[in-house]
């Protein structure tokens, strides 16, 4: 993006240029041209939305739509039409999106997440068991940051974890920008059968989790899901549940590892960690373009006239770097405790598992700087292998090290 590009010549996405920071482009875009047009990867154009609070107003008023079977939906990867002819309700509008989330919103309140504190805790530690016990440096992706979410959700759901290979490395594939349509078809068409067997072993020996109480109770004939559709909802829970943590656990621990003087204060005052979460959410923003719209009606946007059938794309962490409602938003700042941020989108479709989000990264940092004092990275930041042009920003791996009690005595 430069200012001597013509309207919808532009190319979308944009590659960060800091792993911990929004690209450049979008300061302009945000102050030159809050609604600009671009050219999809896969083809078509949409509307880039760049400021706070027409990032809200895309995100909650019904003039843009989520439906994902709407002519003129913006598809960001390779593959994705597919999915939008069957959507998950994420893709849905009310009252179809409310039938859903009803269905799942009890396992998901703050009460219901608070009693997983004890079984997050001792499965944290665990990994860092056995962390240690390793000679560094070592991988955090592979040892820690994806293990901790992956093993939480398969618990909640009733995923065996022994299959978390398989559906760690088909999500792989779904969320990249570099899968073409035929991998991203593959890869999506061995989850869903991985998902269908799974609910025929529920059906016949039901257990004490989320996946067996959507089988026994809502599934047809005798409830009101069809098969189909509980494959698509159980998969969006199981990958959106690992997938998202996994990279704000990698990506949060580097972005606090390079400023030692936010994790000290961490340190000396835990009762900062809460608010930490809430900057490293609205700093790192990950999930930046999930939140796509098409316009339901004509209508305008700052200035900016939007017709019937155009994609919308809510940039997230362009809202979250608005320094009209976050000043200085360049800053890292422990201090800072706003919850207004966008991170989890916003509206009657802000992410279902937000609060089991933030207890499990509460868990991992609290444990993780306080076991694990000299931890540190084990290679230069630029020089990390990040998720670019993907629906989610992160790490491939992480490679960290520590003082052992070896190093010490040497």
């Amino acid at each position: 993006m430069s200012e001597t590009t013509t309207p919808g010549s532009r190319t979308f996405p944009v590659q960060r240029q800091c792993p911990f920071a929004p690209p450049p482009e979008y300061d302009r875009l945000r102050s030159d041209e809050p609604v600009a047009e671009v050219q999809l990867p896969t083809g078509g154009t949409a509307w880039l939305v760049t400021r706070y609070e027409d990032v809200r107003t895309v995100l909650s008023s019904p003039v843009f739509s989520a439906d994902g079977t709407r002519p003129g939906f913006p598809a960001l990867v390779p593959g994705a039409v597919q999915v939008l002819r069957n959507p998950p309700f994420i893709r849905m509008d009310p009252p179809q999106h409310s039938f859903y989330r009803r269905m799942l919103i009890q396992e998901f309140t703050v009460k219901r997440i608070k009693t997983m504190r004890t079984g997050i805790q001792a499965t944290v530690d665990r990994l860092l068991d056995d962390m240690l016990a390793r000679t560094p440096p070592v991988d955090l992706v592979e040892a820690f940051a994806l293990p901790v979410p992956s093993l939480v959700i398969c618990q909640l759901l009733g995923v065996p974890y022994d299959d978390h290979e398989f559906f760690q490395s088909r999500t792989k594939v779904v969320v990249s920008g570099a899968s073409t349509a035929e991998q991203f078809a593959a890869a999506l068409a061995g989850l869903r059968a991985y998902m269908d067997g799974l609910i025929t072993r529920k059906q016949q020996d039901p257990g004490d989790d989320l996946l067996s109480k959507l089988v026994t109770e809502r599934l047809e004939p005798a409830g009101e899901l069809r098969r189909d559709e509980l494959v698509m909802m159980c998969l969006l829970l199981l990958n959106a549940g690992h997938e998202t943590t996994a990279n704000m656990i990698s990506l949060g621990t580097a972005a606090l590892l390079e400023r030692p003087d936010q994790l000290a204060a961490l340190r000396s005052d835990p009762g900062l960690l809460p608010g930490a979460i809430e900057e490293l959410l609205r700093y790192l923003s990950i999930a930046d373009f999930v939140t796509s719209r098409v316009a339901a009606e004509d209508t305008e946007l700052s200035g900016t006239a939007i017709r019937a059938g155009e994609g919308v794309v809510a940039l997230l962490a362009a809202a979250d770097w608005d320094p009209g409602v976050f000043p200085e938003p360049e800053r890292f700042d422990v201090h800072r405790g706003n919850r207004h941020h966008v991170a989890f989108g916003y509206g009657v479709h802000q992410c279902l598992g937000q609060h089991l989000a933030r207890l499990e990264l509460e868990i991992v940092f609290s444990t993780l700087f306080a076991r694990i004092p000299t931890l540190r990275l084990a290679e230069p930041v630029d020089e990390l292998p990040y998720k670019h042009g993907g629906l989610l920003f992160g790490l491939h791996e992480l490679p960290v090290t520590w003082r052992t009690s070896r190093s010490r005595s040497a």
